[in-house]
């Protein structure tokens, strides 16, 4: 007698039958939580966020520049109140957000080592190179949203007391609302790329010390020393290659129709230097002895 054959389910691949997993996306998210979850970085952004409400009171309450005098930006906030964001971020380019990019950027190693988590980290394990890439993905994500946050409370505040219509460019023509949010936003967007080149130095220097402060001024110190070497006429030699040379060239954004020159020529220059200091941080950080 045959014995009574059973059907068997046929049994799935262990590589099917496993979850997918993302321990990239996981990290990231950490390190997200991390630097936006801390009460010193809360501070910081509320310190970036009073700026546009600062301009946009004051020049609610006041006659405010008249044709001629102070910064365009500033001359046509009570034509249109996305001139508040634009004045806002031309006003907190030159310290606040690169202080801002510099605080984040150079705790991200040596915050870490400072705390003798850094070792513990690494014996997850997690490889150094997915570390540094995964801390600088954070660093982007943080920049995007400081330049974000000075714009959106800029232009929020300044539509809610000028309103808003058609927007003048530096041109001396119009465009529409809608095109002008549109030319905001790639203002944020080039803004955002030349402080994730400020980001990838401090980075580096992050991994040279574990005192998050040292590495915080030394990076606030490189960006300052650049605004004061591109003031001086009798450099202008080095001024092209100077990290600060073509960051308010984002003006060049709000032209009919809009130049590229400089805008090319920054974001060229943007991505040279994260290019360099983020090879120079994997190549120090790779031969690193991490004793904390």
């Amino acid at each position: 007698m045959s014995a009574v054959e059973v059907p068997v389910a046929p049994v799935a691949p262990v590589a099917a039958r496993r979850r997918p997993r993302m321990p990239g996306i996981r990290f990231l998210r950490s390190e997200l939580v991390l630097i936006f979850g801390r009460r010193r970085n809360w501070f910081g952004m509320a310190v970036l966020a009073s700026v546009p409400v600062l301009i946009a009171v004051v020049v609610k309450l006041t006659s405010g520049p008249q044709n001629g005098e102070g910064p365009n930006f500033f001359s046509s906030i009570t034509a249109n109140g996305l001139f508040v964001a634009l004045a806002a971020l031309t006003v907190e380019l030159p310290l606040f957000l690169p202080l801002a990019v510099a605080a984040i950027s150079g705790d991200s190693i040596a915050g870490e080592a400072n705390l003798g988590t850094l070792r513990y980290l690494l014996a997850v394990p997690v490889h150094r190179t997915r570390l540094l890439a995964t801390k600088f993905a954070a660093l982007i994500v943080f920049t995007a949203a400081a330049v974000l946050l000075v714009a959106g409370v800029g232009a929020g505040l300044g539509l809610a007391l000028f309103g808003g219509g058609p927007m003048l460019t530096l041109s001396g023509s119009q465009i529409g609302f809608g095109e002008g949010l549109w030319r905001l936003l790639l203002v944020c967007a080039y803004l955002t790329v030349c402080l994730t080149a400020l980001a990838a130095i401090g980075l580096f220097v992050s991994t040279l010390t574990e005192q998050p402060i040292a590495a915080t001024l030394v990076v606030v110190g490189f960006a300052v020393a650049s605004e004061i070497l591109d003031a001086i006429p009798q450099l202008h030699a080095i001024h092209p290659y100077l990290l600060t040379h073509d960051w308010l060239g984002f003006g060049d954004l709000l032209r009919d129709p809009i130049a590229t020159g400089t805008v090319s020529h920054g974001l060229a220059g943007s991505a040279a230097y994260i290019a360099i200091f983020l090879s120079a941080a994997w190549a120090r950080f790779s031969v690193r002895d991490v004793t904390s």
